[in-house]
């Protein structure tokens, strides 16, 4: 069953007398419970589709839905059912963890005991119920990111959106983190879009890989066999077909 439907989606910013094309006629779906990465060049137009997604901007030509709707007409139908893990935390510091964690369910005005109970469930998931008192200040990055990675699934959306959320931190942070956010989203079968620049981490997530031209449109759309990260000469080789189908900007295709 499809989720997420994207049909000929184009977006031009225009900035005084100068036009941007920023997404060209985008083709895309994702079906219900499916995790999907996206990967191309920095400014390929990831995060402006992103945010098409979240409702925050409006396509010039096209459509983006989920389940039919779309979110930049029907935003109030959506509270609650998106939630997305951002690139950096973005926790509020005056918060402690457990404050941050219930943030979500305070904008959705969630009974407080409730509230509370949910944000301790996923503290427990991430592995920061005895910090739920801590301040961010007094957190690790990838223990911060652990607090927002808590505070988005804390009210349960349908649909999760990552943006870049793991490239700020080390490797060997990443690579734990990757980790439980999968064994999470397996256990929960959300359907998930990650948006990365880092193909590795795109196999190592994704079902599927969409890969994106510059403007943003459809260059390949590869299914990852299961086990590909436990074979590092078939992962090197996808990875290899990826690269060079970015670097020349060459005709969709799905495989």
């Amino acid at each position: 069953m499809t989720k997420i439907e994207c049909r000929n989606l184009r977006k031009v910013f225009r900035i005084r007398d100068q036009s941007f094309e920023a997404i060209r006629d985008l083709n895309f779906e994702i079906a219900s419970g499916e995790l999907v990465a996206v990967v191309g060049k920095t400014g390929c137009g990831k995060s402006t589709t992103l945010n098409i997604l979240l409702g925050l901007e409006r396509p010039t030509d096209g459509r983006l839905a989920i389940d039919g709707k779309e979110p930049y007409d029907d935003f109030d139908f959506f509270r609650g059912k998106l939630s997305v893990v951002f690139q950096t935390d973005r926790l509020l510091p005056w918060r402690t963890v457990l404050q941050n964690a219930t943030y979500g369910l305070e904008i959705l005005r969630v009974p407080q005991q409730e509230r509370t109970e949910k944000a301790r469930y996923w503290l427990e998931k991430v592995g920061l119920t005895q910090f739920e008192n801590a301040y961010p200040h007094e957190l690790s990055g990838g223990m911060r990111q652990r607090v927002g990675i808590a505070r988005a699934f804390s009210i349960g959306p349908e649909v999760l959106l990552c943006d870049e959320a793991f490239g700020h931190l080390d490797e060997v942070t990443a690579r734990q983190l990757r980790a439980d956010f999968l064994k999470l989203i397996r256990e929960t079968k959300k359907t998930s879009l990650f948006i990365t620049h880092d193909i590795d981490e795109a196999l190592e997530l994704g079902q599927r890989v969409l890969v994106l031209g510059k403007p943003a449109r459809l260059l390949m759309d590869v299914q990852i066999p299961p086990g590909t990260t436990e074979n590092p000469a078939k992962q090197a080789e996808l990875k290899s077909r990826i690269i060079q189908v970015i670097e020349s900007d060459g005709p969709g295709k799905k495989e």
